[in-house]
């Protein structure tokens, strides 16, 4: 089936959605993968959390910054992040733990931040970001590519499918390349750090990331898709 023909999936129950390959028996309404279907499902999950946690935060920190000065600026993005989870609890919206953690590490970052100046604030992103690519690699040299682990929860596999050589190389490519992403992330970003002034920083440094991000995203899911149509991998539903 083609990424312009559109198609209803029908959940029959018992079963569940997984990756599989094509000449299965039991998988049920298959259908091959398509770079701009899989792009454009990303981009439909990902851009209202993008705009919530990046891109406003971004205009929000610029705007108080030239109007109002850095502590400002910093406390009125803290106060949006605080927004961010009380309107999940108003609405009895479950509140997910990586933004939880994301709050709670924006209201240290920005203690910090009010108390030693811009430069710390916008320092200890960048070493986080040098943190995950060590943690990327590492994962790497244990065998256990956090890639591997992060898939599942973005197309789901089977044990069989996971386990074949070229998805286990598939899986410590896509690692390599987002250690990368987050070694150039954090060179690009303290380079800016450095050079430009703090305005200017936060439009370039938005700017820049989201770049990164979408260009390895792109590389990401290209390889992915590449790797699906060698082995014959659809999407079906299977039983449970």
């Amino acid at each position: 089936m083609s990424a312009t023909t559109p198609t209803v999936e029908a959940r029959v129950p018992g079963t569940r959605s997984l990756l599989v390959d094509a000449t299965d028996p039991d998988a049920q309404v298959g259908r091959p993968l398509s770079k701009i279907r899989v792009l454009t499902v990303i981009g439909r999950r990902s851009l209202p959390s993008l705009a919530e946690a990046t891109l406003v935060p971004a205009v929000l920190f610029y705007l108080a910054l030239v109007w109002f000065g850095s502590s400002i600026a910093m406390i009125v993005v803290l106060s949006w992040s605080y927004g961010a989870v009380f309107r999940r609890l108003v609405l009895h919206v479950r509140v997910p733990a990586i933004l939880s953690l994301a709050v709670l590490g924006l209201t240290v970052r920005t203690l910090l931040g009010i108390m030693s100046g811009t430069f710390v604030y916008f320092l200890q992103p960048i070493l986080t970001t040098l943190a995950l690519a060590v943690a990327f690699l590492g994962s790497l040299w244990l065998g256990r590519p956090i890639i591997g682990r992060l898939a599942h929860d973005f197309c789901p596999l089977s044990a069989d499918i996971a386990s074949r050589p070229s998805i286990a190389s598939l899986f410590n490519r896509l690692t390599i390349l987002w250690a990368g992403v987050h070694l150039l992330s954090a060179a690009a970003t303290f380079a800016l750090l450095m050079s430009v002034s703090t305005p200017t920083f936060v439009l370039l440094k938005t700017v820049t990331s989201l770049a990164i991000t979408f260009s390895a995203i792109v590389l990401t899911v290209s390889s992915a898709i590449r790797t699906a149509q060698t082995e014959n991998l659809v999407f079906a539903r299977v039983p449970c």
